[in-house]
């Protein structure tokens, strides 16, 4: 099974992110995660299209883009347009998912949702074969840094069983205090991608975290 890494620049430095994209682009990461929040859904806010658009000069990595946004599709165009190459909208704030999910596809992204803590797997039951790839929530979104919601591994094993039955090849990708003890676990447990941020760009080698990360 695929074991990808996806370092969130949530935790970079912004006074000099192009050289925290440089470490990811020198390492073995497979993504450069991206979380656009709107201080509505989530109670904080990050950075938007222009930055997306900046990173996606510098970066080599594909950009795995993360909207803790409300009504999502107003900006599905801008993001495509920017340069995003997955885009991961949530299940919760979106009424018409498989709209949603069409016109990510129709504008030439990788399609992806992202499931919160305290909602479960089977939500996406009549949806899952349409999806690139499924984000679960290891925390509550907003802040990096927090505590890993043991049940996540329940949860991941869940969503293995549901893509395994639909013959879907959707990746597991798992945000949320992932660290080597978590990530062995997570990847154990059939998630694809791990999502990390404090972890790697509060270490002292980032780009030997994100590999060590890798070789789980």
């Amino acid at each position: 099974m695929k074991h990808l890494i996806a370092p969130s620049i949530l935790a970079a430095n912004f006074n000099n992110l192009e050289k925290d994209i440089e470490v990811i682009n020198h390492s073995e990461a497979d993504f450069v995660h991206c979380d656009v929040m709107d201080g509505v859904f989530v109670p904080n806010i990050s950075f938007g299209i222009p930055v997306i658009s900046q990173l996606k000069q510098v970066a080599r990595k594909p950009l795995d883009v993360h909207l803790m946004i409300i009504d999502p599709d107003k900006f599905i165009a801008d993001f495509a347009d920017a340069g995003a190459d997955y885009l991961t909208v949530h299940y919760e704030v979106c009424n018409h998912l498989n709209r949603t999910v069409n016109l990510i596809k129709e504008h030439g992204m990788k399609a992806s949702v992202c499931l919160n803590p305290h909602t479960p797997v089977a939500v996406l039951e009549d949806i899952i074969g349409e999806l690139d790839m499924v984000l679960l929530m290891s925390v509550n979104p907003g802040f990096g840094g927090q505590k890993f919601i043991s049940n996540t591994y329940k949860k991941v094993s869940q969503l293995r069983n549901l893509i395994e039955q639909s013959n879907s090849d959707c990746l597991i990708e798992v945000d949320g205090g992932v660290k080597y003890e978590t990530g062995k676990k997570l990847f154990d447990a059939g998630a694809n991608v791990l999502v990390a941020g404090s972890f790697v760009f509060s270490s002292e080698n980032p780009e030997a975290t994100i590999n060590n990360l890798k070789a789980l």
